[in-house]
């Protein structure tokens, strides 16, 4: 499947016609792309270095016998899960299928690129498991060393439920060891973010490994000095909602030497506005819009 994606063009013509901050903008594909192919799959992070991504977000979870997994959820969401035998998943019983209950043999059989997503009815559909960090991170760096493509950054998200430690995910310090010993098997911590709602995998993180860059995600209006107090360090990014951010808030999160990148932001209106606000990013679920700018 990877080698039948056809390579497009990247957007370098937009980052030649822009200032030079926006010439260090960085594109977060979504879960590769979420909106034109099935999220955190190899072949929609394929399709995002494609599409000229500078950085690649991915969601990770665990399973119950310890393998890192892409996935936005530990469960299978009903919105975009098969189980093993075709049958759907349904809304209520959701959190059944819980990946930290299963080993990740079992986890491989659901398929999760077949059913059509209700929020992105345009993606690709295909028959598509969730991948193992590892191997998504071995077919990355296969793909751009073959397609002569720049190397891309990972930013990894700890997905946590709060309160759900020892049910839906181990606690931060295991959660964080176990993405890290694959990072640094890979050799890859100077090309790595991770990203958390969740403050305790980022402080856990900072404690134990302070060189790798942080990004703290925010959903909840709320001031930001009071979420970096929390956080206890700055981080090299602060993500919030993008209906949260506004110049005074681009402005401070830059006096204090944070960067700001927001999610999700998917029209090239929204593009234009926060680059015109001075972010230093987004995060999209369609990096196809990138080429659209300047028409």
């Amino acid at each position: 499947m990877y080698k039948k994606l056809l390579l497009v063009p990247a957007f370098a013509m937009l980052l030649t016609a822009a200032s030079a901050q926006k010439q260090k903008f960085d594109i977060q594909g979504k879960a590769g792309a979420r909106g034109i192919m099935p999220e955190n799959t190899i072949e929609g992070m394929l399709k995002a270095l494609d599409l000229g991504v500078t950085t690649l977000e991915m969601d990770a979870v665990v399973s119950k016998d310890k393998m890192v997994v892409l996935s936005q959820e530990p469960y299978f969401n009903n919105e975009i899960s098969l189980q093993p035998n075709g049958k759907p998943i349904t809304l209520k019983d959701q959190k059944n299928f819980n990946i930290y209950k299963m080993n990740y043999e079992e986890v491989k059989k659901f398929d999760v690129g077949s059913k059509v997503h209700s929020r992105f009815p345009g993606q690709m559909k295909f028959k598509a498991y969730k991948p193992l960090l590892s191997e998504t991170i071995d077919a990355v760096e296969a793909y751009v060393k073959e397609h002569k493509l720049k190397k891309p950054v990972y930013s990894i998200e700890t997905k946590t439920i709060k309160n759900g430690d020892h049910e839906f995910q181990p606690e931060p310090a295991e959660f964080v060891d176990l993405i890290m010993d694959i990072i640094n098997e890979k050799k890859l911590a100077k090309r790595v973010i991770i990203e958390s709602f969740d403050m305790r995998t980022l402080q856990y993180l900072h404690e134990k490994y302070p060189k790798v860059q942080t990004s703290l995600l925010i959903d909840e209006k709320e001031p930001f000095e009071d979420y970096i107090e929390k956080l206890g360090f700055k981080p090299t990014i602060y993500s919030p909602y993008s209906v949260l951010v506004g110049k005074g808030l681009v402005d401070r999160c830059h006096d204090m030497g944070i960067k700001i990148i927001p999610w999700t932001v998917n029209t090239v209106k929204e593009v234009k506005y926060f680059m015109n606000l001075g972010v230093d990013g987004i995060i999209t679920d369609y990096p196809n819009i990138m080429g659209q700018l300047n028409r």
